[in-house]
């Protein structure tokens, strides 16, 4: 009772925690839960704890009764430059107004039968923040400190069930909180079907309901393998509907993955996933600028984005089972380029652009079966060297030429403590 007491009271304690933003796969996160962010986020087919539900459902019904609380500390470096315009000088500028975030994450999962587990995961899905005390648009007209804040709470309850003993079949329902501001950005209400709400409207939210289904099967001796599917939840901004196309609306774009896990004996375990996320199906985000110089404004239907291109992530992790108290990991992954070359000018505000991260992590599980985790992750600094990028010529038609250059890079810290119930 008394541990049952303590997860209530953990999932209570997350529902009201400030939100963090971070950005990595683009601006979703490499992984869920503190030891798949010790094996760059491999999961698929390799459940190890209650924030499983977040990566795949089927694989809560293989973790036993358990909480998991986590934090991670994550802290990103971003900046751009403009290089090349009429407007002003060569200048570079540092977005980091805001340079550390703690992420917490909380999990339970109960085995209702032999063959039936359910669960519930809160955690931070994705997200992306720059602050810019000097604004790399005041050449254009721009005022005051510049930059977005993107944060997406994700509550997720989940259900597996297991038609065979090393077979299962999840389904979960991610309820999709997020948070968004923008300020500084004024200048492009000039270029808006809705100038009040392109900029300095305060933190607005919106919340929505998807799906996400997964599979997980033991295939051949040590051999298991896994898949997952994630319907887009609807979001919308009704605050910015001057800057998202569809006037202001701002879904969490749908993605899906396989992965698979290999256990040749006792002591090692290697697994890798791919991931692919559809960002290009969300016309806020997908959607290129080019269109805003053929006069199709911002916040219409179907409008100007960021112009990020869908994702492919591949990752691979693995494991060692140095004694029986102490687990091991390491793993790294590489995602292809959301941000073309040619969409960086507005990308100054989302510079979601790293590629590759390396991870390490281990588990000690304690005399009365807790377990103590922890990872180290890094993202080496990418930039990503605009072509073409700012619009030539003056205002209306265009910003002076030129091209804006967008960096970023990443490091991540977190430790949780997981009860065996």
């Amino acid at each position: 009772m008394h541990s049952r007491t303590t997860a209530l009271s953990a999932l209570l304690a997350l529902v009201f925690a400030p939100l963090a933003a971070h950005a990595t796969n683009g601006y979703f996160s490499e992984g869920y839960g503190i030891k798949a962010q010790g094996q760059a986020g491999v999961g698929i087919a390799w459940a190890q704890d209650s924030l499983a539900s977040a990566t795949k459902p089927a694989g809560i019904a293989f973790v036993g009764d358990r909480v998991d609380l986590g934090l991670s500390w994550f802290i990103p470096r971003r900046s751009a430059e403009i290089v090349g315009n009429a407007f002003g000088p060569d200048e570079s500028y540092s977005g980091d107004g805001k340079k550390n975030f703690l992420i917490p994450e909380v999990g339970y999962v109960g085995q209702i039968s032999n063959s039936l587990a359910a669960g519930i995961a809160l955690y931070g899905n994705g997200g992306l923040n720059t602050q810019y005390d000097q604004n790399p648009y005041a050449r254009f007209g721009a005022a005051g400190t510049a930059g977005v804040n993107l944060e997406q709470l994700f509550i997720t309850p989940s259900l597996a069930w297991k038609p065979a003993a090393d077979q299962s079949l999840g389904i979960a329902l991610p309820i999709a909180y997020q948070r968004f501001s923008a300020t500084g950005i004024g200048f492009f209400g000039g270029f808006s079907s809705n100038p009040a709400k392109v900029s300095d409207n305060g933190t607005d939210t919106s919340l929505g309901v998807g799906i996400r289904l997964g599979w997980t099967g033991t295939v051949a001796p040590g051999l298991t393998l896994g898949a997952t599917w994630a319907s887009k939840i609807h979001g919308k901004f009704d605050n910015y509907s001057g800057l998202f196309a569809d006037s202001g609306s701002f879904d969490v774009p749908a993605n899906f993955g396989l992965g698979l896990a290999w256990r040749p004996n006792d002591k090692w375990t290697i697994g890798a996933d791919w991931r692919r996320i559809l960002y290009n199906g969300v016309p806020a985000v997908g959607n290129p600028i080019n269109a805003l110089l053929q006069g199709v404004p911002l916040g219409a239907t179907d409008g100007p984005g960021f112009g990020w291109r869908n994702v492919n992530v591949g990752k691979l992790a693995l494991a060692w089972q140095a004694d029986p108290s102490l687990l091991l990991r390491a793993g790294v992954s590489y995602a292809s380029q959301p941000v073309p070359q040619s969409q960086t000018f507005f990308n100054i505000l989302a510079p979601g652009v790293v590629q590759t991260h390396v991870t390490f992590g281990g588990t000690w599980t304690l005399s009365g079966g807790n377990e103590l985790s922890g990872f180290f992750a890094y993202a080496p600094n990418k930039t990503v060297n605009g072509s073409g990028s700012i619009p030539p010529g003056l205002p209306p038609g265009g910003f002076g030429g030129g091209n804006a250059n967008v960096q970023l890079k990443e490091t991540s810290i977190g430790i949780s403590y997981g009860w065996k119930l």
